[in-house]
């Protein structure tokens, strides 16, 4: 069997995605229009797939750059949709494996050194550093071309369909903190702070004393430069260290921006006790983060995310968060669900990556630069299908008489 027409039944006969391949062969939808060429150029990408044959061996195919594709990987991605081997015929797969086991023993690839592996106990504070250290501790300047010069790397939110990146993220945290309802002379704890923009938004447009604590280092000293050269140095405070290690109590609010999803299910409990601890009464939090939309979605993330995106990343459905959330004592006083902003915040990276590849390659590396290049658009048509979520969630922390001290019918 040619290796493009061994393709063609698992992406689909009807799927308008062309496929090319290094031994001359091609595949051609029918009935419809490719949006993008699949290019299999070694005889490697079928070794990888025949070590791993799912999402992770295409991915090791993709990031070593034995397969390739032509075309908006976005609208490729999409074309593909929710396809999985399940719809392959089991005569085809029979085929599939019998061509494809030897070059287990034929032709053995190690995975691009890109990909990462998990060492130590699970969520402990070494194993934590380990995985956010293998994120973001990648290039400063690998994620200024990409993030822009807002430096947010969580969803933003669009106040309108023409907004542009930079004023969707601060949107975002305007957003946030009017839903701490942030003044003058109150203190911010913000847990897993990244570069620092929501501490430095809440002290330049609120007046608020803010501390951030990031367990990336790169992020730390970027920020804490950024804070300097913004003369905001009496107000705002960013640390490295693990947000478990913060003794600092009585805060009046507490943004937790993109940081639940690295927490892991057995210590949400745990988590958002430590977060009601650190208040006062009276205090809010804030909680910013991916959910899955029912518990019939895998908690534990895609192989390939888990080895070259987020290690140890785990998402939970929002129902059982606010159910956590209010056992730690918070009563609940708002959530929404922001989906279809993060679909847009993901587009705007990967135009920021597609507009800076040559010095986001020279920066971080090819193989670094074509995970961010897979990765966000699939994320992105995550979020368009609703395979993944983005919710935010808004506590507070009552005192004896059980004041909210919320309006009757908040602005947001």
């Amino acid at each position: 069997m040619q290796v493009a027409e061994m393709f063609r039944p698992v992406l689909g006969e009807q799927a308008p995605v062309a496929i090319r391949a290094y031994d001359g062969s091609r595949s051609s939808p029918s009935g419809a229009s490719p949006v993008a060429t699949v290019d299999v150029r070694s005889e490697t990408a079928l070794a990888y797939l025949a070590s791993s044959p799912n999402s992770l061996g295409l991915a090791r195919a993709y990031v070593s750059g034995h397969l390739d594709v032509e075309g908006d990987i976005y609208e490729a991605l999409t074309a593909l949709g929710e396809l999985t081997v399940s719809d392959v015929t089991p005569a085809t797969l029979v085929r599939m494996a019998a061509r494809l086991a030897p070059l287990r023993f034929r032709h053995r690839v190690a995975p691009p050194p890109e990909e990462h592996r998990q060492h130590g106990r699970r969520h402990s504070k070494d194993r934590d550093s380990e995985a956010i250290e293998h994120h973001y501790d990648v290039s400063n300047r690998f994620y200024e071309m990409v993030l822009g010069p807002s430096m947010a790397y969580t969803c933003a939110v669009y106040p309108s369909a023409t907004a542009t990146l930079e004023d969707a993220q601060f949107t975002k945290h305007a957003l946030v903190a009017e839903k701490l309802r942030l003044e003058p002379g109150m203190r911010l704890l913000d847990v897993g702070c990244g570069w620092g923009q929501m501490a430095m938004h809440a002290a330049e447009h609120h007046g608020v004393r803010a501390l951030g604590v990031t367990l990336s280092r790169d992020q730390a000293h970027w920020a804490q430069k950024e804070v300097a050269r913004r003369g905001l140095g009496d107000l705002v405070e960013i640390r490295h260290g693990d947000y478990r290690d913060v003794t600092e109590g009585e805060f009046d609010a507490v943004s937790s921006i993109g940081l639940t999803e690295h927490i892991g299910r057995r210590n949400i409990p745990g988590y958002f006790r430590f977060l009601y601890g650190k208040l006062r009464t009276g205090g809010r939090l804030l909680n910013h983060c991916i959910t899955r939309p029912d518990a019939h979605h895998r908690a534990h993330a895609d192989p390939f995310i888990d080895r070259y995106v987020f290690p140890d990343g785990e998402l939970l459905p929002v129902g059982w968060l606010i159910s956590r959330m209010n056992a730690a004592g918070f009563e609940i006083r708002h959530e929404e669900n922001l989906r279809e902003h993060y679909s847009r915040t993901l587009a705007g990276w990967s135009a920021n990556l597609e507009a800076n590849w040559d010095e986001c390659v020279a920066e971080a590396g090819e193989g670094r630069a074509r995970v961010w290049r897979l990765y966000m658009p699939a994320c992105q048509v995550g979020f368009d299908l609703n395979n993944i979520q983005l919710h935010q969630v808004l506590g507070v922390k009552l005192g004896p008489d059980a004041r909210s001290g919320f309006p009757l019918r908040p602005a947001y």
